[in-house]
């Protein structure tokens, strides 16, 4: 499909720069085929049915931006991607100047060694620590991998390393936060809880080429970042269940929600899952497993906004964004969310 179909005019004012305060006081825009109906996050519980499950992503973001010195040179790096327990890919800037075995200093005593050279600013890094230890220095000395439209000084904001963190985040290896699960407080989890909705975790370390331009004209030569997931035996066989007895899944995020399609089988059946994924969703595809998909609002031109096409339908999804411009909602990753319902025949 020609990437242009995925286009619209977005204000610059619509970005939100910081979440909403309480964060389950964001607007929630409810899409249901045609139909548009305006909510907030603490009414999400009445859009869903007992018996529904909501899946939500636990990966933990860590301070992946990096800044340093190739000799007299400076270097910022974000890694996006981990390879071994000492190595990372990362997108480097300035990355030309970059050779293989350039050695790039982040701190006195710890340091990283370009071992190989990718496409687009991408290069492979091999640190001088591994494991546990590589993930202390880079507390100390990483910042959070803030998007680049959410706009801060080179050190960040204090906020951020509690506002960019869900409640859900406990095994740390993404580059960037599931934002749809920023929302989520105790105190909306208790609202679906007595609405009878069930809960699942699943771990999609989320990389940083989730917010690469798409620079190709046609979605057919667009090639995605592959990214580790997990789904455990005992989540899939929580999810089959709950489809088993007529409940709906809902994939809180489009991370979570890439990660269970790449799970499930050709017959809607959840499968235990270890490994990378690279699945890439476009108007077509046949959906096997969500039922309802909670995602934030996403850039033109983006695989999140062609993924929200696909399974709500383009046109709906034009309309519905719209929409949101028009009353005020807040964009991208500290924006509001939107509620969203699988399109009639886009099941497998």
């Amino acid at each position: 499909m020609k990437v242009d179909l995925f286009d619209f005019e977005l204000p610059q004012a619509c970005i939100a720069q910081h979440p909403a305060s309480p964060r389950d006081h964001a607007r929630l825009l409810r899409v249901k085929g045609a139909a548009l109906e305006d909510k907030t996050m603490l009414e999400l519980a009445e859009s869903l049915n007992p018996g529904d499950i909501c899946v939500f992503n636990d990966t933990r973001v860590i301070p992946a931006r990096l800044f340093g010195k190739r000799g007299e040179a400076g270097v910022e790096v974000t890694l996006h991607k981990q390879d071994a327990p000492d190595t990372w890919r990362a997108f480097a800037r300035p990355a030309k100047k970059l050779q293989e075995n350039d050695r790039i200093d982040f701190a006195e005593g710890f340091h990283a060694i370009v071992t190989a050279k990718g496409l687009g600013g991408e290069v492979t890094l091999c640190f001088d620590r591994a494991g546990a230890e590589l993930m202390a220095a880079l507390e100390a000395q990483g910042i959070m991998p803030l998007p680049p439209y959410i706009k801060r000084d080179r050190g960040g904001e204090a906020t951020d390393v509690r506002d960019y963190q869900t409640l859900f985040a406990d095994r740390p290896g993404a580059v960037a936060a599931p934002t749809a699960s920023l929302h989520f407080t105790e105190r909306l989890l208790a609202t679906l809880k007595d609405r009878g909705v069930s809960t699942a975790r699943v771990t999609l370390h989320v990389g940083a080429g989730t917010f690469l331009p798409v620079k190709v004209e046609d979605t057919e030569h667009h090639v995605m970042h592959a990214e580790w997931g997990e789904v455990s035996a005992e989540v899939a066989d929580q999810i089959n269940a709950v489809k088993t007895k007529g409940g709906r899944v809902v994939a809180v995020g489009t991370t979570s929600l890439r990660l269970l399609e790449s799970a499930a089988d050709d017959h809607g059946v959840l499968r235990p899952f270890l490994g990378d994924t690279a699945i890439f969703i476009t108007p077509g595809y046949r959906f096997k497993i969500v039922d309802v998909l909670l995602s934030n609002f996403h850039l033109p031109r983006s695989t999140l906004f062609m993924l929200v096409a696909a399974f709500a339908g383009l046109q709906h999804m034009h309309a519905a964004y719209a929409h949101a411009i028009q009353a005020g909602y807040r964009f991208y990753s500290y924006g509001d969310a939107c509620l969203l319902e699988r399109a009639e025949g886009n099941a497998a």
